[in-house]
């Protein structure tokens, strides 16, 4: 996939413009993988980390909190707890948070992907 697809889509980009973040799944995150999207972004490969991801460390907890609640003892009723908790969802809410990922990602590009050590984030 990143040799066939997304190296061919790099082609048509100026990768100095471009900084990718891998997600938690095992094969895409296997040694050779990450050295090559390294080799083919220049080194600009952002690491997952909770502040940088907020749907995995955001969004699914917040949800799963409100889903599982009421302790939902049926399918249907996981359903619609899930429906009703998604519906609930404040965009402001949501506005929010990727606002604060935008600041985030540029706060790491600024540092050229070094530590924020003296940056504290709230959601």
């Amino acid at each position: 996939m990143v040799t066939t697809f997304f190296r061919a889509k790099l082609n048509n980009m100026n990768v100095d413009d471009v900084w990718f973040q891998q997600d938690g799944a095992t094969c895409h995150t296997s040694k050779e993988t990450v050295a090559l999207l390294k080799e083919m972004l220049n080194g600009r490969v952002i690491s997952r980390g909770c502040d940088l991801t907020p749907l995995d460390f955001f969004l699914w907890g917040f949800l799963k909190s409100k889903v599982y609640a009421n302790n939902p003892k049926t399918i249907d009723e996981l359903k619609n707890n899930i429906t009703a908790a998604i519906n609930e969802t404040e965009f402001q809410l949501c506005e929010n948070v990727m606002e604060n990922w935008v600041k985030r990602i540029g706060l790491v590009k600024k540092s050229r992907r070094g530590h924020l050590n003296d940056i504290v984030f709230r959601n």
